[in-house]
């Protein structure tokens, strides 16, 4: 999975420094490679304005909406974790231009309302290792699926939540999380993903439950289970970005 992930970077890294460098490697402007194409000005004194151009010519289209995928889930079911690490977050980090995602970690719990408490399928270190992803989820905003992913994938998801919020969202401190899973805040969020679970319809009989743009199907959920990067880019309804067109087979291959 990790060499996975590593493919993946150096393969979105070569596309822009050959879309950006090509023809032009060294150019002699006073800015980084990262700030070329952030306006006209600066691609010109650069000498890249054809590169930006080519790019700015790959992005999507932003009167299309990306496909949302929506992973109803549990923090401690190995399916989920499977799926979230090795399809969901890989996918995203091809596509998040073309895709959104949204996490609901609550799954088969059940809401407690007489002990003003959760039950969840696989115990107490669940329900609060829930509690602190949706936690995460509201604090670190844009930051949220790294850090979520980071412990999914980890030996030990809650002993990882710190360390892996410390690395991809050292803007949020602990502290605000642990006073989140502690108060009010905390429960109310739970609260809301145990009616966005219960509201779903179909009702959910197992998790992972994935929905595509607010819709269930069994067929598409088992294409997410194996090959969801087709699946988002069969279902893009906008012009296809080079990554599922195929454009990068090549370096994909050579890297990896």
């Amino acid at each position: 999975m990790k060499t996975l992930l590593l493919c993946v970077i150096h393969v979105i890294f070569f596309r822009v420094y050959e879309i950006q460098c090509k023809s032009h490697p060294k150019p002699s402007c006073g800015y980084p490679p990262s700030q070329w194409c952030r306006s006209l000005e600066i691609a010109i004194e650069c000498g890249v304005r054809k590169q930006c151009m080519e790019l700015n010519a790959t992005r999507p289209d932003p009167v299309v909406p990306p496909v949302e995928i929506t992973l109803y889930y549990e923090s401690l079911c190995p399916g989920c974790r499977a799926f979230l690490t090795e399809q969901l977050f890989p996918t995203w980090t091809l596509l998040k231009d073309i895709m959104k995602v949204n996490l609901v970690p609550f799954g088969n719990a059940k809401e407690l309302p007489e002990d003003n408490s959760f039950s969840c399928q696989h115990g107490v270190p669940e329900c609060y290792a829930n509690m602190v992803e949706a936690c995460v989820l509201y604090a670190a905003n844009h930051a949220a699926f790294p850090v979520i992913y980071c412990m999914e994938s980890s030996a030990d998801v809650l002993k990882s939540a710190k360390p892996c919020l410390q690395l991809y969202a050292p803007f949020v401190k602990w502290q605000t999380i642990e006073s989140c899973t502690r108060g009010k805040l905390g429960h109310s969020l739970m609260h809301q993903n145990a009616v966005k679970t219960q509201a779903l319809k179909p009702a959910h009989i197992h998790v992972p439950w994935i929905t595509f743009n607010g819709e269930y199907t069994s067929e598409w959920e088992d294409k997410a289970m194996s090959t969801l990067f087709n699946l988002v880019c069969s279902m893009y309804k906008g012009i296809k970005p080079p990554v599922c067109t195929g454009a990068l087979k090549k370096l994909d291959r050579s890297f990896c």
